[in-house]
């Protein structure tokens, strides 16, 4: 634990190198899907090969899109065909260890979010890295105005890889949070993964053994480059208590970030349902429009 908690401190003081890596040289775009080798290996071979979603529609503004937890290859389809609409590419990452990515061993992505520690940390990293990746390839493409887009452990992703890229101009962080650590650990749906650290640990002691993939440790480096965002949460959340999601939204305030912030009606999973997917969709859509025409 004591070797942990001060590696994360390490992480954090250099995370440029933590989540830095060498452009992938194998980009292969086959029908509507990109596949890469991720420049993070990992000892699970299927999960080595990133895939992407491609739905073009425009010449230059483009959304990553990385969606929530245990999200099937299906999810997020149709919001990036909203996107389209609108006249924005979308590319929709298959996060680590998720649907084309996921052992066969494993029914859920539980790699992805899981009791191990070190796993957990290195599967953030790998999906920022993925996302990075990403943006390398629609620049190849000749597009000039990104932005990232992300849902639930999509969006805590997402605002990592914007600390760190100075290309993600647009932002878009649904169902936000502050610490990887706390969600985890009071969340309704990650109680079987505090169950497995709950005889070792406590909810601090948690905190600071994820606090490299937690975004309120990269609120000052987000803050480096110009940065629209737009942060939604939902006030009945079980699984992102809203305490967290302020947190990370008053953050981003005390830095004059100036962020916009929406509030959803309903719970986290309600959100896929009626009517609060349309609401939540009109969130995104209304402020992507109006932030990539300034970007």
């Amino acid at each position: 634990e004591q070797y942990l908690a001060g590696l994360n401190q390490a992480l954090v003081a250099h995370s440029d190198e933590f989540f830095g890596y060498t452009t992938p040289s194998d980009f292969r775009l086959e029908g509507n899907f990109l596949r890469f080798t991720s420049p993070v290996q990992t000892p699970v071979e299927v999960n080595n090969l990133a895939w992407a979603r491609w739905f073009p529609a425009g010449r230059r503004r483009a959304l990553v899109v990385l969606p929530q937890w245990n999200a099937d290859s299906e999810s997020h389809n149709a919001l990036c065909r909203i996107f389209n609409v609108l006249g924005i590419s979308a590319l929709r990452l298959s996060l680590p260890y998720h649907d084309f990515r996921k052992p066969q061993e494993t029914e859920r992505a539980d790699y992805a979010v899981s009791s191990n520690i070190g796993r957990t940390l290195d599967a953030g990293r790998q999906a920022v890295v993925d996302a990075r990746s990403c943006l390398d390839w629609l620049e190849s493409r000749g597009y000039t105005k990104l932005g990232i887009m992300g849902t639930s452990l999509g969006s805590c992703y997402a605002f990592l890889a914007s600390a760190h890229d100075p290309r993600l101009r647009v932002n878009v962080f649904n169902h936000c949070s502050s610490t990887f650590g706390d969600v985890v650990w009071t969340g309704q749906s990650t109680q079987h993964v505090r169950q497995g650290l709950e005889s070792e640990l406590t909810q601090d002691r948690l905190r600071r053994l994820w606090l490299a993939i937690s975004p309120i440790a990269y609120v000052e480096k987000y803050a480096r480059w110009p940065k629209k965002s737009l942060a939604i949460y939902a006030r009945y959340d079980l699984t992102f208590l809203p305490e967290y999601s302020l947190q990370f939204i008053e953050a981003l305030a005390r830095l004059n970030l100036k962020p916009k912030v929406s509030i959803l009606p309903c719970g986290h999973y309600t959100t896929a349902e009626t009517p609060f997917k349309f609401l939540d969709a009109y969130y995104m859509a209304s402020f992507l429009e109006a932030a990539f025409h300034g970007a």
